[in-house]
C-alpha cells in the first residue's frame, strides 16, 4: 500500500514538473515574441514605399527599390556617404574597444597584483570617476579639442576610449574571482617578464570578461551619438546620419522616405547582432565570475 501511494506520488510531483515547465515555456515564447516583434516591425518597413500610413504586418515589395535609394547620390547629397557612415562607425567602434579593453585590464592586473603606495587611493579615484557622467567633462573636452586642431577628427573619439572606469571595475573583480596570485609568482620564479606573463598569461584567463566588455563598449560606441555631434563636422557615423534622417522626416514629412531610413537602420543593427553572436558564448561565464568573487 505504501509502495503504491509512492508511485502515486513520484507521478503527481512528475505532472506537477511538467506543468511548470510548459508554464515556464509558453511565457518565456510569449516574451520572446514580444522582443523581437519591434524588430519584425522595422524590417516590415524596410520593405515598404516612400510614405507609410498605419501598420501593416506582411512585408512589401520594395526592398530593392529602397536600397537604391539609400544608395543614390541624392541621398549622399543630403546625409553624406551611406558606406563612409559605417566605415566611420566601424573605425571608431573598433579601435575604441580594443583600447578601453586591452588598458582597462592592463591597469586592473596593475593594482590588483603589485603593493603600492596610494594604491587604494588610485583604485577609489578610478571608482569616483565612473560616477561622473560625460556630459560633466564634454565641454572641457570639447575646448582642449580645439587648442590642439582636432575637431572634426577620429582622435578625440578614440584615444579616450583608453581611460574607462566601468570597465576596469569589471576587469578588477574577475581578477579577484579567477586569477590566484600564485600563478604570477610561478611566472616570474620562471623568468617570465611582468608585461609578457600579462599578455601570455593573464589575458587568456581573462577572455571571457574581454569578450563581455568588448560586446559592451563596441555597442556603446556604435550607438555613441553626444560625443561625435559635438566633435564631427564633416565626417558622420551612424547615429548622426539617423539622426538627420529623423529631423529630415519631422520637417518634410511629404519629401523624407520613410522606407529607405528603416532600411538604413536594418543595416545598421546587423553589425552588432554578428559581434554579439561572435561573443556571445562568454557572456554568461564572464559575468558569473566577474560579479562575486569566489
Amino acid at each position: 500500500m505504501a509502495r503504491l501511494e509512492g508511485v502515486a506520488g513520484e507521478r503527481d510531483d512528475k505532472t506537477t514538473l511538467l506543468i511548470r515547465r510548459i508554464i515556464a515555456y509558453v511565457v518565456l515564447i510569449i516574451l520572446v515574441i514580444i522582443s523581437l516583434f519591434p524588430f519584425y516591425l522595422l524590417i516590415v518597413n524596410a520593405t515598404r514605399g516612400k510614405v507609410q500610413t498605419g501598420v501593416e504586418f506582411v512585408p512589401s515589395g520594395n526592398l530593392a527599390s529602397n536600397f537604391k535609394v539609400l544608395m543614390s547620390s541624392d541621398t549622399e547629397n543630403l546625409y553624406g556617404s551611406i558606406l563612409g557612415s559605417f566605415g566611420n562607425s566601424f573605425l571608431i567602434g573598433g579601435l575604441s574597444t580594443i583600447l578601453s579593453v586591452y588598458f582597462s585590464a592592463l591597469t586592473a592586473y596593475a593594482t590588483y597584483v603589485y603593493d603600492f603606495k596610494l594604491k587604494k587611493v588610485a583604485h577609489t579615484f578610478i571608482l569616483l570617476v565612473m560616477m561622473v557622467p560625460t556630459q560633466a567633462s564634454a565641454i572641457g573636452l570639447y575646448r582642449l579639442m580645439i587648442s590642439m586642431n582636432l575637431v572634426d577628427t577620429f582622435i578625440p573619439l578614440i584615444v579616450p576610449a583608453v581611460a574607462a572606469p566601468a570597465v576596469y571595475f569589471f576587469m578588477y573583480q574577475y581578477l579577484q574571482s579567477s586569477l590566484p596570485l600564485e600563478i604570477v609568482e610561478a611566472a616570474r620564479i620562471d623568468g617570465c617578464g611582468e608585461f609578457r606573463g600579462f599578455n601570455t598569461i593573464v589575458l587568456p584567463i581573462l577572455k571571457p570578461a574581454l569578450a563581455v566588455q568588448a560586446i559592451f563598449q563596441f555597442v556603446a560606441s556604435w550607438n555613441n551619438l553626444f560625443m561625435p555631434m559635438m566633435i564631427l563636422n564633416s565626417k558622420k557615423t551612424i547615429p548622426m546620419v539617423l539622426q538627420y534622417m529623423k529631423a529630415n522626416i519631422n520637417g518634410n514629412p511629404q519629401v523624407a522616405h520613410t522606407g529607405m531610413m528603416s532600411l538604413y537602420i536594418v543595416l545598421a543593427i546587423l553589425p552588432v547582432i554578428v559581434v554579439y553572436l561572435l561573443l556571445s558564448k562568454y557572456i554568461i561565464r564572464g559575468i558569473s565570475l566577474g560579479a562575486v568573487k569566489g
